[in-house]
């Protein structure tokens, strides 16, 4: 009861703002409950509508990814949440007797609930989207000021994850370039998110918490406390550059990525634009390491059996998922005097099978490409070692002191992945 009553004070406040009239004390009066234990321990894994379509939705695609997931071996390999993004409303308002959002009748005749019920009975979970302004990026109707009634429908309904984008933001709900203190947990921006952190909260439905704040006001620092994942830049294009970008952004803040702490570098672009194998290759192999949410953003139907390989490649995936080792692989020095990149090409990090070193070529040549063994965090400066490549599944021959350096030919804007073991 302390909860709900302590949310309906929130929420008024957010109604109050949004009708111009300021509250006295936003920061006193906003919630400060934290996003629920039972989802968000391991980066999201799924699919997403809008990278493919856009406002071009309805039930039929969503039923066709979900079963997609089936047909293409994609939920054997730990992919479940099938969301959808924006546009999935009438656009003319709320119901004026509920106040609920309503969903469009001629896109989804069954209803979001009915669409959720299908999707669950094929054992797979479900995502919607809302917005913490007045308005989606669409101009459909958003949750701000209607938190608490949004998140109960969305329970309901038997939604499993929520993304929650951040447009027409009101004026007094916006951020000074600094908050006082340089207190950002405190911002309006993360204070919009909290009311929705404490509706879900109030719902008996565990419900992962997507905050698609763009990298706004710092949200690396106060996510963990509000979400279960918070994007952290501007949308994905299918290009090389947007991928470097993001990568290298995500490198500069990866000490806040743990258990239920997810910096989401945003959808997948595999299968969309002219982007090579390899560079999907790095995409994916980027996303694993760095242990950023993995949604998928392409119509599935048209993957091919490369692009399939690469999304399903089970090592990878295992680093991404590992149930004990939360952290992501971070940057190291392979040898001496070894270039200076943005972003850097060298990674190494843990799971429970031991130590991983991935290897990024950003050069638009093919490249040589070497480490030391004895310069890898975590392996010692004596001993042997061996090789196996994460792409292939397959040992590589021959033994290796960590005296020595080990050499590979990379393709231009290609990944190579690699476990290291005793030998």
């Amino acid at each position: 009861m302390l909860k709900s009553a302590f949310f309906s004070f929130a929420s008024l406040a957010a109604l109050n703002a949004v009708s111009g009239q300021t509250p006295a004390d936003v920061t006193v009066s906003a919630p400060t409950q934290t996003p629920t234990k039972a989802v968000g321990k391991l980066p999201a894994l799924g699919w997403n509508s809008w990278n493919a379509y856009g406002c071009d939705i309805d039930e039929s695609k969503f039923l066709d990814a979900a079963n997609q997931f089936i047909s293409l071996g994609l939920k054997d390999a730990g992919y479940e949440y099938v969301n959808i993004d924006d546009c999935w409303s009438n656009k003319d308002g709320r119901n004026p007797t509920t106040n609920r959002i309503v969903p469009n009748a001629t896109r989804f005749p069954n209803g979001i609930d009915g669409l959720a019920t299908e999707v669950h009975n094929l054992g797979l979970k479900f995502g919607i989207y809302s917005d913490a302004g007045t308005q989606t990026c669409a101009g459909y109707p958003a949750s701000l000021g209607n938190e608490a009634i949004d998140a109960a429908t969305f329970d309901e309904w038997g939604i499993d994850y929520l993304k929650y984008d951040n447009c027409n933001v009101p004026a007094n709900w916006t951020d000074a370039p600094t908050p006082p203190d340089n207190d950002w947990y405190n911002s309006n921006s993360s204070i919009r998110y909290r009311q929705m952190t404490a509706a879900l909260d109030s719902v008996s439905r565990p419900i992962e918490f997507s905050l698609c704040i763009w990298g706004d006001a710092n949200v690396w620092e106060w996510g963990a406390k509000v979400g279960h994942s918070w994007r952290i830049s501007g949308d994905a294009t299918p290009e090389w550059s947007f991928i470097t970008s993001v990568i290298a952004q995500n490198v500069g803040i990866s000490e806040y990525i743990n258990f239920y702490a997810h910096n989401d570098m945003d959808m997948m672009e595999i299968g969309n634009g002219a982007l090579t194998i390899e560079e999907q290759r790095s995409h994916f192999a980027a996303w694993a390491f760095l242990k950023s949410p993995i949604l998928l953003g392409t119509d599935l139907s048209k993957l091919n059996s490369t692009q399939l390989a690469i999304i399903k490649n089970a090592e990878l995936l295992a680093f991404h998922q590992d149930p004990k080792v939360g952290t992501p692989a971070k940057p190291f020095t392979a040898f001496s005097s070894m270039p200076s990149t943005s972003p850097p090409e060298y990674y190494a990090g843990t799971s429970t099978k031991g130590t991983h070193v991935f290897i990024l070529n950003t050069s638009n040549v093919t490249e040589t490409k070497k480490f030391k063994f004895s310069n890898v965090p975590g392996l010692g400066t004596s001993g042997h070692f061996r090789l196996h490549n994460m792409w292939t599944g397959a040992d590589l021959a021959g033994t290796h002191s960590a005296s020595s350096t080990f050499s590979v030919s990379v393709a231009p804007h290609d990944t190579v992945a690699y476990h290291i073991s005793k030998a």
